[in-house]
């Protein structure tokens, strides 16, 4: 494998795989994998933007292939998969014996090593991380992978990919969710409707000022009280067939239908914040109001509370939200206390769960404890 002035030759096939998009295939040994390609591991900079799109490395599963590798006879056929930035070079050779067709040529791949101070390394690795982990660890001289690389600066495109490679393991919920508004890529039916939901969950966790700042636990913002599948489930409910799918411009969205939905959730959770402030805020095992049960509930009587309202295109104030609030406070039993669904059905503070049975019950309790009141 020649190498001159810090780049790295390597003969490549290079194939047309749809309008635009080129793919290159080529052999490598597994060890010099990091001399040009980084795990970029999910994390927000300084403006609290979205960076890199890997997950953590699985030390269990890292040393089951380690071990595998040194064994005899071992093999591993299935690719890993790697995006460059453009300042990696193909350049064609000429083939005579072999007719390649408009689809496909020869060629070689010309791939600066080291790492770049201010761009870092040319590539990324979307798939096989803990392959190369493996080979990296194991004690062999080499041991040669198959590369599938495609070639892009745009970050989009290559978080796309890792998302369609990977959302069929067993990948974290909570790094797919935390990924997902950052693509324009068709995803899988389940991954696209949670789209929207997933962005408003952002927008509300990460902007200062914001009442739930910091405190959805996702995977850059690990020491949140609330789970991001809880608040998901809110937003996707009130989204589907609630308030927020009212801001909807003939069921488009626009950014100005965007701004409404994050103004309408800032105001009804600061109000949450406000009338609850002694549930606020707490683990979920000292608090039912942070809990998977109590995120539901309330959130869905934001959406109650708001189909009250006198003028559907309008959006409720914090202290409208505040004063709809109080008026099932005294009932609820979010840190003590009990909960008194009925005459026969009483229940201490902390034995509401989150199945789908107690969900149902809590929020037609709060339903009809607002409607007795209001």
């Amino acid at each position: 494998m020649p190498k001159s002035r810090s780049v790295i030759k390597v003969p490549a096939m290079e194939i047309h795989q749809s309008p635009g998009r080129k793919l290159y295939t080529f052999a490598i040994d597994g060890k010099h994998v990091y001399d040009f390609a980084d795990v970029s591991r999910i994390r927000r900079n300084e403006k609290t933007e979205l960076e890199g799109y890997q997950r953590p490395e699985v030390i269990a599963h890292i040393q089951e292939i380690k071990e595998y590798i040194e064994s005899d006879s071992p093999m591993l056929p299935n690719g890993v998969v790697v995006a460059f930035d453009s300042r990696v070079k193909f350049k064609r050779v000429k083939t005579t014996e072999l007719d390649m067709g408009t689809d496909t040529a020869m060629g070689v791949l010309e791939i600066p090593v080291g790492e770049d101070p201010k761009r870092g390394r040319v590539g990324f690795i979307v798939d096989g991380q803990q392959r190369l982990a493996a080979i990296r660890g194991a004690k062999i001289k080499k041991f040669m992978v198959l590369v599938s690389a495609f070639i892009t600066d745009d970050l989009r495109q290559q978080t796309e990919q890792f998302i369609l490679v990977n959302s069929t393991k067993p990948l974290p919920k909570g790094l797919i969710y935390e990924l997902i508004p950052h693509t324009d890529a068709r995803l899988p039916t389940a991954l696209h409707r949670r789209r929207l939901a997933a962005f408003l969950l952002e927008r509300l966790n990460h902007e200062q000022g914001s009442p739930l700042h910091k405190m959805i636990r996702t995977p850059t913002a690990p020491d949140g009280v609330i789970k991001d599948n809880s608040m998901l489930k809110m937003l996707g409910n009130s989204l589907s067939d609630g308030v927020l799918y009212e801001f909807r411009d003939r069921n488009e969205l626009t950014d100005e239908s965007v701004a409404e939905m994050l103004a309408l959730l800032q105001r009804f959770w600061g109000a949450v914040s406000e009338t609850f402030p002694d549930a606020w805020g707490k683990k979920p095992r000292e608090s039912r109001l942070m809990h998977g049960a109590g995120i539901v509930s309330i959130g869905n009587l934001m959406d109650h509370i708001a189909s009250q309202r006198t003028r559907r295109s309008t959006i409720p104030s914090q202290q409208y939200f505040r004063k709809h609030l109080s008026l099932v406070a005294p009932e609820c039993a979010w840190t003590d206390g009990d909960w008194r669904f009925d005459d026969d059905d009483v229940r201490s503070w902390n034995q509401i769960q989150n199945t789908r049975q107690d969900v149902e019950m809590l929020t037609d309790f709060l339903q009809r404890a607002y409607d007795a009141s209001a």
